[in-house]
């Protein structure tokens, strides 16, 4: 267990609720040290989380710095050797954190390790930039014939272990990202300079994901749904823009867009509001990048 003492866990949120929040920590061995990193001015749980868990210290960064800021924000505070980010809407399977020591001993050389997601069978936690590589790499894993530590491309960014004596300085992730591919692009990083990344069947989590967030608060829903149209959008094409070239971006989201015009106008025809409403934020976010405006859309929390 020594390994924990020089792991420190980071947690972003951004008005998240105080149950998802307590299941998450919860979750997490008493002996490891966490950084929760509130994207705003404010945390009205605070009190109540300090008084209860001995091993978790509060920041608040001001203002909503979006994942990756955020990240950049935790990771600069923290003093251990290793660090794992998790999103607040997950919890750890019994025994995660006692396979992590033993995961840190088998990949010494790690750079990013990123982990299994037990609600998805279908939902891919690691990868392949290249595409013949990725497919063989999904028939591995729907067909649960992965190797307990398998190498890849890439991992998803809810939950990444870094060993930070492998990163030069703390400001990890590129900050133009909000919300949305700022793992990727890490990762393109990372093995662009000869790092290595890994997924590990044995380090295990529950994703209980959005409405898990919010309950049955439909505004909260409907305008969070805004906001990831807009920057999935807007991060996909920043992401193929800064790592493949202009050209290339537009040939890999073109389609994306020409999509979502049709469905827009198919929609407000149709006078669908909720669909309609879903193409509209997409559009915009195609079109302020591929225009090379900032990743500046927000919700104003409430």
């Amino acid at each position: 267990m020594e390994k924990l003492k020089n792991l420190t866990v980071i947690i972003v949120t951004y008005n998240t609720s105080e149950k998802i929040i307590l299941d998450c920590l919860n979750s997490i061995d008493r002996d490891v040290k966490i950084l929760i990193i509130e994207n705003s001015n404010n945390f009205e749980h605070k009190n109540k989380i300090l008084s209860e868990f001995q091993n978790v210290e509060i920041l608040n960064t001001g203002s909503n710095l979006g994942m990756g800021s955020g990240n950049n924000y935790g990771l600069k505070h923290v003093k251990t050797d290793y660090a794992l980010i998790l999103n607040p809407d997950l919890t750890c399977e019994k025994g995660f954190f006692d396979n992590i020591s033993e995961t840190i001993d088998s990949a010494k050389d790690f750079t990013i390790i990123g982990c299994q997601y037990l609600h998805d069978k279908v939902f891919m936690p690691a990868g392949f930039f290249d595409e013949r590589e990725n497919d063989k790499f999904k028939n591995k894993f729907r067909n649960d014939n992965m190797d307990l530590l398998e190498k890849v491309d890439w991992v998803v960014g809810c939950s990444m272990l870094f060993n930070l004596k492998n990163f030069i300085n703390r400001t990890i992730f590129d900050e133009k990202f909000f919300l949305f591919f700022e793992e990727f692009d890490l990762c393109k990083s990372v093995i662009n300079s000869g790092g290595n990344i890994y997924t590990s069947k044995k380090l295990k989590i529950h994703h209980l994901g959005l409405k898990s967030s919010f309950g049955d608060d439909v505004e909260k829903i409907k305008s969070l749904n805004r906001l990831r149209e807009w920057h999935w959008m807007w991060s996909s094409f920043y992401f193929y823009n800064k790592n493949y070239g202009y050209f290339f971006a537009l040939r890999k989201t073109l389609s994306k867009f020409l999509k979502s015009l049709v469905k827009l106008i198919y929609f407000s025809v149709t006078l669908n509001k909720t669909k309609k409403e879903k193409y509209l934020y997409r559009l915009l976010g195609s079109y302020n990048s591929i225009i090379g405006k900032k990743s500046n859309f927000r919700i104003d929390k409430k």
